[in-house]
């Protein structure tokens, strides 16, 4: 009887090769390196960062014919659009809540309240009194930004073609995104639920043109109940407001024809654009507390997922950088400790939770595992017959159940792939080029 064929032996990926000593990991501290020349050396910043940014481009499209899991790609890409436009969904949310948290008080309570304890400020203003210089400096330095760890993310993402990670690429990428989504929701219902005063007490003098005085809303259930402690706890025994709302002339009312129910919500002033979209998109961070932190939630999920696909020096670099941008958000009052401290543990549970969406467990091991249980008493029983004809065939099935379908032509595979590496790029280049750090 002929010896079946022996299988052809897979060449070690080509990440595992080229990048053996953790290129993949340099590369990524390149880009950070080269980006912060920008602060120190902006003329050599000019000439590296064009450089970088064409050798990773060039990199993908010259590995891109070669990847071998185009069709896990193509069957993943309805589920990554769907977590793209939930993201959009959530950020849309979020910052008309930004800025409704911003507006609804108006400008005077902004100016009058005063900023919240916060020991995790003073322990950094002790320990500049205390560390040298030198280690000062270091802590004060804009090492990285938000916008780096959105492309630190990309980079993994891409290095699927490489086997530097498991793919498919789109798939980590849905699981991302999707985690941000809901992050984006849990983090709007919390800093909407109670309204905390910014730890930049000039933010929104200096950023919007609202209104002195409150909202009718706040001067109906908030004010005056705020500060007097009768009033308090009259509208604790009564369980109802009592309060007179006065009527200001100066409201402005645009026409925003369907969208005009958000007029109440955003507050718009005359001088502040045509449209309600316009408002919405020059919310920024807000002039509040908006407790948890939306940077480092996005720090820390790209940790989360350097750390589980790629591991290695550079995921403990990231973490590290981590903690270095909580401390620089916290030391520059852009939130408070608390705010970074929630995201934090948020970040890591929702991207432990959201594993079943994309994870490096081997799941062709655990398709062939399934067929192997489906099997075995046929396989049992021909053996007893000694029949190798079956015992051939049954194995056949357990191989060929673990691995992934190819439905797809070489067309469609082609297209797809100059497609999405096409859209990837100039996503990226527009994101960080109109929007504001990413």
């Amino acid at each position: 009887m002929p010896r079946p064929k022996a299988e052809r032996p897979v060449p070690p990926p080509a990440c595992r090769r080229s990048l053996a000593a953790g290129g993949l990991g340099l590369a990524a501290a390149a880009y950070v390196g080269v980006d912060y020349l920008s602060r120190t050396s902006p003329s050599l910043h000019g000439r590296l960062q064009p450089a970088i940014w064409a050798a990773l481009a060039l990199a993908t499209a010259a590995r891109a014919p070669f990847y071998r899991r185009w069709d896990a790609e193509i069957r993943a890409a309805p589920w990554f659009l769907a977590a793209m436009i939930f993201m959009f969904a959530a950020l849309l949310c979020e910052a008309i809540s930004v800025r409704f948290v911003s507006s609804v008080l108006g400008l005077r309570w902004h100016r009058s309240t005063a900023p919240l304890p916060d020991t995790g400020q003073w322990l950094l203003l002790a320990l500049n009194e205390r560390l040298p210089q030198t280690v000062v400096y270091l802590l004060r330095a804009h090492i990285i930004s938000l916008h780096h760890y959105l492309m630190l993310f990309i980079m993994l993402g891409f290095s699927a073609f490489f086997d530097c990670i498991k793919g498919p690429g789109l798939g980590i990428g849905t699981r991302y995104m999707f985690a941000m989504a809901v992050g984006r929701f849990l983090r709007t219902i919390t800093f909407v639920s109670t309204i905390l005063p910014s730890a930049r007490p000039w933010c929104a003098a200096a950023r919007y043109k609202i209104p002195d005085h409150p909202h009718a809303w706040a001067q109906k259930y908030y004010a005056p109940y705020a500060s007097d402690p009768r009033a308090i706890r009259r509208v604790i025994l009564v369980d109802m407001p009592y309060a007179i709302v006065q009527n200001y002339s100066d409201h402005y009312r645009p026409d925003w024809a369907h969208m005009s129910f958000l007029i109440d919500i955003l507050r718009p002033s005359a001088g502040e654009g045509p449209s309600w979209y316009h408002l919405v998109n020059k919310a920024g961070g807000g002039c509040n507390d908006l407790i948890y932190s939306g940077h480092m939630f996005v720090a820390v999920l790209t940790a989360m997922a350097w750390t589980e696909a790629y591991g290695g020096w550079i995921s403990v670099g990231i973490w590290f950088l981590v903690l270095h941008s909580a401390q620089r958000e916290i030391r520059e009052r852009y939130h408070y400790s608390a705010d970074c401290v929630v995201a934090i543990y948020v970040g890591i549970l929702l991207w432990r939770v959201t594993g079943f969406i994309w994870s490096t467990r081997d799941s062709d091991q655990a398709r062939r595992l399934a067929k192997l249980d489906e099997v075995q008493n046929r396989l049992f029983h021909a053996a007893k017959d000694s029949d190798i004809d079956e015992i051939r065939g049954l194995l056949n099935e357990v191989e060929m159940a673990g691995q992934p379908k190819k439905t797809f032509s070489q067309g469609v595979i082609l297209s797809f792939a100059a497609f999405m590496i096409t859209f990837t790029l100039l996503f990226a280049l527009l994101a960080f080029s109109l929007t504001s750090n990413g």
